[in-house]
């Protein structure tokens, strides 16, 4: 029987896993290639024998995304599999048309198909847009589980930027171990602040064998997501985070609507920030769309190292990256940070931005008066060093999840800004997990 055709549409991450769950082994499908979008550099690479199983023994060509009316075309394929997150609603019918227009089906693949089942009590956190709580939910979960006496395990959405057939399956359990996988930014930005607090964190592309790993050694398991994915795992909790700085964008992006669907709780965050009349919009959409979940309203208070080193200076405000680009924010903590405590003036770094840095700020025109922290490779940590240095500023208010100082140079004095959750009233997720796990 001859097998049908595919390209899968991913971003490294969610596209690697559906193809490793439902394709590697399937004799009804053969995967001709992977197209690659969002990360700079990941594409014009191979999908790893190692990874790609015994149907593919010399792996899977990836492919910039521009280059898929040609690649559909001389590779007969049959169906494009769209597997990467946060875009709205709109711009992924856009692609379903272009893709349409080529002749071939255009599929959307849901949890009955990716979703794997853990011999552990887990919970899944995930969100409805980039930015709007995810990780210091899962730093406040972790806590609660671990007073409840459990050893948590926390399991990062893919990152997977270096070495794929490295990264199959990774353990992070001190600082050390960023530096041995290589970690870029982005990854220690997640994974960081977990080991800062005595958290184990798994990472990497096979997510089946990095369970497997996982549940080794914990009583409770975390999927801590990423972007506004839905989970890669069955979760028994499943936690779902609304940012009501974006109200209705809860209903307007693929695939954090689906996670707002299926959520057993849903968090407004940063309650303490919004517009009111922004936050009764989210409850409302909330009750219509998913009248069964637990509502949940939080606030991410700010801390910050030394807020008198802010006050009447002028300021450069460096940002957690994909929360600006893809996510779209116009601002995050550090910029909050340097509002409230009298900065004299925020530096517009625009000008003052080079290589990749600059290119950012072309393609991302909503951003002004921040500096987002991009660092998928070494060549763009160095652009975002020399980036910083040129900006002329007294101070640098740093608004990233982790300590930027450590992975990059920065020639002037600077301030680092954290934020955690802070349930508001009831209930609150402790309330949540009274008398959890059950399993």
């Amino acid at each position: 029987m001859a097998r049908t055709r595919v390209i899968i549409m991913g971003a490294a991450g969610r596209d690697f896993h559906n193809f490793n769950v439902y394709f590697r082994d399937n004799e009804k499908y053969e995967v001709v290639a992977f197209t690659a979008t969002q990360i700079p550099g990941i594409e014009d690479r191979s999908y790893p024998p190692v990874l790609a199983g015994k149907l593919y023994p010399k792996g899977i060509q990836i492919f910039p995304e521009e280059q898929l009316p040609k690649l559909v075309k001389e590779l007969d394929v049959e169906q494009v599999i769209f597997a990467y997150s946060d875009i709205a609603h709109l711009d992924v019918m856009h692609l379903a048309s272009w893709v349409h227009s080529m002749g071939a089906d255009f599929r959307l693949m849901g949890p009955s198909t990716t979703m794997i089942e853990s011999k552990k009590p887990l919970v899944a956190i995930c969100a409805v847009r980039t930015g709007s709580g995810k990780s210091q939910t899962s730093r406040r979960v972790v806590q609660i589980l671990r007073e409840k006496g459990l050893k948590v395990v926390v399991i990062r959405h893919p990152m997977p930027y270096g070495d794929l057939a490295e990264q199959v399956c990774q353990r992070f359990e001190t600082v050390d171990d960023l530096k041995k996988y290589k970690t870029t930014i982005e990854e220690m930005e997640e994974y960081e602040p977990h080991i800062d607090r005595g958290a184990i964190v798994y990472a990497g592309v096979d997510y089946g064998k990095i369970l497997e790993e996982a549940e080794k050694e914990a009583d409770v398991i975390i999927f801590d997501g990423g972007n506004n994915d839905f989970p890669f795992y069955v979760p028994d909790i499943h936690i779902v985070i609304a940012d009501p700085h974006r109200a209705g964008h809860e209903v307007m992006y693929h695939p954090g609507e689906t996670n707002l669907r299926m959520a057993d709780v849903v968090i407004i965050n940063k309650v303490d920030t919004a517009e009111p009349n922004c936050i009764e919009q989210v409850r409302r959409t909330i009750r219509v769309v998913n009248p069964r979940a637990t509502i949940i309203d939080a606030a991410s208070p700010l801390f910050v190292d030394n807020p008198e080193a802010i006050r009447g200076k002028r300021v450069l405000v460096v940002e957690d990256g994909p929360t600006l680009t893809h996510g779209e924010m116009e601002f995050g903590a550090g910029w909050v940070a340097a509002e409230k405590y009298g900065a004299a003036d925020i530096i517009d770094p625009r000008p003052y931005a080079v290589g990749s840095i600059k290119a950012t700020f072309e393609k991302y025109g909503h951003l002004s008066e921040i500096l987002p922290a991009m660092g998928y490779g070494e060549k763009q940590v160095k652009e975002l060093e020399k980036t910083i240095e040129a900006v002329d500023a007294d101070v640098v208010v740093i608004g990233t999840p982790i300590d930027l100082g450590r992975v990059v140079k920065i020639n002037k004095p600077s301030v680092r800004v954290r934020y955690e959750l802070q349930e508001i009233g009831k209930p609150t997720l402790e309330d949540v997990f009274k008398d959890f796990p059950k399993k």
